[in-house]
């Protein structure tokens, strides 16, 4: 171990000792020298030596404090270093500027570090707040896809005067998310008769999204509900913004709410429902009955009963919310108005049932049990192409605006250039192959992060899509699987269990106190706070001629989180104003 003398004579030669090791700053439990036995003129003579330390030059300090330590016994100097360690150990993140602290935290890639860190001290707490840190972190875990928020409805907001009304199709000035601008007469106060928004933020967006995955990983809370006391077949199933809507071959239509619980029944067909589709607040259905039916899904109420197909209508589709496509067991498929209830036109070609079809702007594709897939135009009403090349019934067709992908009954899936009828699978190697079920695959659906299928064997897994491995089965085994639907947070499955056909429905929504964020600046703190406090109390950010409020969004539950780049919240204001950082 070198001697503080040895130490010494490292200085003078111009080495650079080591850096001291960054640390929190000392407690209260640090060293202090002992004054019980003290003598009377101890303190008289210490003073004059403290005043010829002051008086010291930089070397003779230097040389004063060496020659000291070397006269120190071990003990002695074991105190000297546990006094001297602590103040030597600084946090560097007091004297960094702001932009080259968030630099370094943009390098860390677990959230758990960064929540823990933050509770370190105010300051990297008020690093940690700054949303560029987040937006980073949003990006290196690919949450930068769109996700709905999941804070309370927007506040119905009433002005005292309806002379200052809230300019709410003013194009937003602010850089935080969520804020909007007033017109330049803001009024003194504003009440708002339901909460107010949560604020929207890159920390919040990553926050909901990771409890989310980890929901969807091992947790999640489900209801189940019973659709009929006897089993019925499940042909068809819909999850929606506002729905679950469920098929039976026993010609009734069920809606539910989200959450499960039953709205009404939708009677009307008279034999097996096989194939309906959703749009808002309308939904069409077809059946063995060879009625197409287009519904308002508020009321229950049938809006019309289009007639023309000579039998089973097995596919549905809409192209806008005005136009329905049905295919049908006749051969034909016909273009509906659904407004008007009547049919805009006839496409003649297949030979055989029409299975599936899939629409993409101006063009639907169709796939037959004649082993051919066809290209047709909704505006012109003719075939564009014929793609031909399977040797038996096609069941299952894809269409992305590019490329069709048809999957027949001669086990091949084949995809197709819709102009060229060319059918290749170059490059088009499996990713994963999957031994999902023990039985057939009666379900499968996937996103950008997740499979899940459902199979006869009674069971519904989840898949990680980019490694290909099991994340885990959702319910407890049943008898059958008949359909699964899944959006961001919910997943719905269709099963027959105990001879009944039973609705389960998952919801991975995190609670929402456990997304709510303490409001970056200081009005948003005393609004949240106070909300009873006048706006005129309140000190705005002026920029240009709005008055800007952070954290009142415009139609903030409706609206998604938008991921672009807004630029440090670290960046200075127009006008000289402060960063939030110095709002405390």
């Amino acid at each position: 171990m070198p001697t503080p003398a040895a130490d010494f004579d490292q200085q003078l030669t111009g080495s650079a000792p080591d850096p001291p090791t960054p640390a929190a700053s000392p407690g209260p439990a640090h060293c202090q020298p002992d004054w019980s036995n003290a003598a009377d003129d101890e303190d008289f003579f210490l003073a004059k030596v403290r005043q010829h330390f002051q008086n010291s030059s930089g070397p003779q300090r230097t040389r004063i404090l060496a020659d000291l330590l070397n006269l120190c016994t071990s003990q002695q100097l074991s105190f000297v270093h546990q006094f001297v360690s602590p103040l030597l150990k600084k946090d560097p993140f007091t004297s960094l500027p702001d932009e080259l602290c968030l630099r370094i935290l943009s390098f860390i890639d677990d959230p758990k570090v960064l929540a823990r860190s933050s509770q370190v001290s105010k300051r990297w707490r008020d690093l940690l707040s700054d949303d560029m840190t987040w937006k980073n972190l949003c990006e290196k875990h690919d949450y930068g896809r769109r996700m709905s928020e999941v804070s309370p409805s927007a506040p119905i907001m009433t002005t005292r005067s309806s002379a200052y009304a809230v300019d709410v199709d003013s194009e937003m000035s602010s850089s935080f998310p969520g804020a909007f601008p007033f017109t330049s007469h803001a009024p003194s106060s504003m009440s708002f008769e339901n909460r107010r928004p949560k604020i929207r933020s890159y920390k919040s967006h990553f926050k909901q999204r990771y409890l989310v995955e980890a929901a969807w990983r091992s947790g999640g809370t489900s209801i189940t509900r019973n659709i009929t006391q006897e089993g019925g077949v499940v042909t068809s199933l819909h999850l929606t913004q506002k729905y679950i809507i469920v098929a039976l071959d026993n010609a009734k239509i069920h809606v539910f709410d989200t959450d499960g619980n039953s709205m009404r029944t939708l009677q009307g067909h008279v034999m097996g429902v096989w194939a309906m589709v959703p749009w808002g607040d309308t939904m069409v259905s077809g059946g063995c009955d060879r009625d197409v039916r287009v519904w308002d899904l508020k009321t229950g109420a049938c809006l019309h009963t289009l007639r023309g197909h000579t039998s089973t209508v097995r596919c549905l589709k809409m192209a806008d919310e005005n136009t329905a496509i049905s295919g049908s067991r006749d051969t034909t498929l016909r273009i509906w108005d659904i407004r008007t209830g009547l049919c805009k036109n006839v496409l003649v070609g297949h030979q055989s049932s029409v299975r599936c079809l899939e629409i993409k702007g101006d063009i639907v594709v169709s796939g037959s049990y004649d082993t051919f897939a066809r290209v047709w135009s909704i505006s012109e009403g003719r075939c564009l192409q014929t793609l031909q090349g399977h040797f038996s019934q096609i069941y299952a067709i894809a269409f992305d605006g590019k490329r069709v992908a048809t999957g027949s009954l001669d086990t091949n899936v084949r995809v197709w250039d819709p102009m060229t009828g060319v059918w290749s699978l170059e490059k088009m190697c499996p990713i994963h192959r999957l031994a999902a079920h023990d039985n057939s695959v009666t379900s499968l659906q996937f996103d950008d992060t997740r499979v899940v299928s459902g199979g006869s064997d009674g069971r519904v897994k989840i898949w990680d899509l980019k490694t290909g491995h099991l994340v885990r089965e959702l319910i407890a085994q049943c008898e059958a699987v008949w359909r699964v639907a899944f959006e961001d947070e919910k997943c719905v499955a269709l099963t027959l269990r105990q001879g009944r056909t039973v609705m389960e429905v998952w919801s991975f929504s995190p609670p929402e106190e456990m997304l709510y964020d303490r409001p970056f600046s200081l009005q948003q703190r005393v609004l949240e706070d106070d909300p009873d406090r006048p706006m005129s109390a309140m000190a705005f950010d002026y920029r240009g001629n709005d008055v800007t409020m952070a954290g009142l969004g415009r139609d903030a539950s409706s609206q998604d989180m938008s991921m672009v780049d807004a630029g440090p919240s670290t960046a200075p204001l127009q006008g000289g104003n402060m960063t939030f950082f110095h709002d405390n």
